[in-house]
């Protein structure tokens, strides 16, 4: 099957009310037997068909009762509102899972485990990841505060650096583990501090990342 010629490249930040580290991960249960995340993306560099979307900011907000694969989820997906109708819709057909690979990336495998999809919406958000230094934070007034700061050793305070790969990720190939707080509202709310987070360079097409 043919898909719209599509490519997003920049830095994404992901947290979630997992213990770090993420079982997810590793094909396992939930720390706590739900998922709650939030992930956001600064696409420095892409395209759908003919829409350029270098500069656009991206958020999801995601909630499953259990773990992700056992379905029921709910997700809010929230644009720039700088960017223009037409990024507006070819972003939102890439979050949705649309012009990809059955299985080929993290939006197509997510999209399949919806119950309740709300209403995108289109607000200012602010966006700041170092993946080397495994710092960054999402800011949209009134919505979400995300903040994702090393791990830290509990005994010498000093800065903890695990790095992960996976070759056969959906994600990513390559990603920094952190440590993330998140407070959000509804519709989606979210409350947890010391958490997994992960940085990543993210490069994805309707076929996943690059081999």
């Amino acid at each position: 099957m043919a898909y719209v010629d599509w490519r997003i490249t920049g830095p994404e930040l992901t947290a979630c009310n997992c213990d770090w580290g993420c079982p997810c991960q590793f094909n396992a249960l939930p720390t706590h037997g739900d998922c709650r995340a939030a992930v956001a993306m600064r696409i420095d560099r892409g395209h759908f068909g003919n829409v350029k979307l270098d500069s656009v900011i991206w958020l999801g907000l995601f909630a499953w009762p259990k773990a992700i694969h056992e379905g029921n989820g709910e997700v809010l997906a929230v644009v720039d509102d700088q960017a223009s109708a037409e990024q507006h819709d070819a972003v939102l057909k890439i979050l949705t899972g649309q012009e990809t690979e059955p299985g080929a990336t993290i939006f197509n495998v997510f999209a399949t485990t919806y119950t309740r999809v709300h209403p995108p919406e289109f607000r200012r958000i602010e966006f700041e990841a170092d993946i080397d230094k495994r710092i960054g934070h999402v800011r949209v007034p009134g919505l979400i505060d995300m903040q994702v700061e090393p791990i830290h050793n509990p005994v010498t305070g000093a800065e903890h650096r695990a790095r992960v790969q996976l070759p056969r990720g959906f994600e990513y190939r390559e990603a920094e583990y952190a440590s993330g707080t998140v407070k959000s509202g509804d519709p989606i709310p979210h409350d947890w501090a010391g958490r997994h987070a992960h940085l990543c360079q993210l490069d994805l097409s309707p076929y996943g990342p690059p081999a």
